[in-house]
């Protein structure tokens, strides 16, 4: 029988551990674990091997380990790791897409019961029904000012109650209730708090963006930064197409209202002083812009025409 590791023993293997990982890996995924399980954290793990490692600590010695090895490897972006480690969380590195590893770990979540002096986590609400419950338990109701009735010799909820609200503690009378209605109202698993990606650190929000989120968002910048420089009248790249284009139109206006004249305007003055030249030029564009929606139209109206009556059709000739 292989004698047992110390307790320094077991500190060492850790440390490199956790050293080999911070090498290998440049995504981590800061996941909280309050109730989670042995056998709910065991099944996480076989759901994510492949690409991902989950790390589990005290956090004390991790801090100390990232410390160590930032010192060691001249790595200093995996400091930004160390203000993360807060409460009970454990750490999660992967190679894999960071969306679909969030995903997957959200997948191990299983039902609880509410235990005495647990935070509800979200509300709880108690549905109508019949409860199955005889009515010598009409008294866990009554505590709780839950409306019964008795139906067919058994305790009947007359209308859903909130029970417990999300922020509260749950209570014996709430507890007992819950636990002889089979209730199991609350869920935990693994909750991916923080994600540090190569250095960067941010909310896992950020996974559920689309590509037409970041456009957009994207767009909106450059609007915000476009109107601020056309207002400071400080030429940035956004800024530039308008600023050009207003600086074309204030010369044009010039151009327009004395003899001065440049190429780009004598055409606008040739069209200013015979209008009906721009009506021609104009007309081509007219026509490839609404396509052939005329000439089909046009088409359709030749065929509603009634076709024109022959002498044969009016029952005599012209010539009788």
């Amino acid at each position: 029988m292989a004698p047992k590791a110390t307790k320094a023993e077991k500190k060492i293997a850790y440390d490199s551990k956790m050293c080999q990982l911070l090498d290998d890996y440049t995504q981590v995924l800061v996941a909280v674990a309050d109730n989670v399980g042995s056998n709910q954290l065991q099944n996480i793990r076989k759901g994510l091997r492949g690409d991902s490692v989950v790390l589990m600590g005290k956090n004390t010695m991790m801090k100390r380990t990232i410390r160590v090895h930032a010192e060691k490897s001249g790595n200093q972006t995996i400091l930004n790791l160390i203000p993360l480690l807060v409460g009970n969380v454990g750490l999660i590195f992967t190679k894999g897409d960071l969306k679909e590893v969030s995903e997957e770990v959200a997948k191990y979540k299983v039902g609880a019961p509410a235990r005495v002096g647990l935070v509800a986590p979200v509300d709880v609400v108690v549905p109508p029904g019949n409860t199955g419950l005889d009515p010598s338990q009409t008294s866990f109701f009554q505590v709780l000012n839950i409306p019964t009735k008795i139906n067919k010799g058994t305790v009947e909820i007359i209308t859903p109650v909130e029970l417990i609200k999300k922020g509260e503690k749950v209570g014996s009378s709430e507890a007992a209730l819950l636990a002889k209605l089979g209730i199991r109202p609350f869920s935990y698993g693994l909750v991916v708090l923080s994600v540090y990606d190569n250095g960067s650190v941010f909310s896992p929000e950020v996974l559920d963006l689309t590509e037409d989120d970041l456009i957009e968002k994207f767009a909106m910048g450059v609007s915000m930064v476009t109107s601020l420089s056309l207002a400071l009248s400080y030429p940035t790249l956004a800024a530039a197409p308008h600023m050009f284009t207003n600086a074309y139109k204030n010369v044009l206006a010039i151009a327009v209202e004395t003899d001065y004249s440049f190429p780009l305007a004598d055409k606008v003055k040739e069209y200013l002083e015979d209008p009906s030249k721009f009506a021609v030029a104009a007309a081509p564009a007219a026509a490839a812009a609404s396509g052939a929606a005329p000439a089909a139209a046009k088409e359709e109206e030749k065929k509603e025409e009634p076709a024109e009556e022959s002498d044969d059709d009016l029952g005599f000739s012209l010539f009788d």
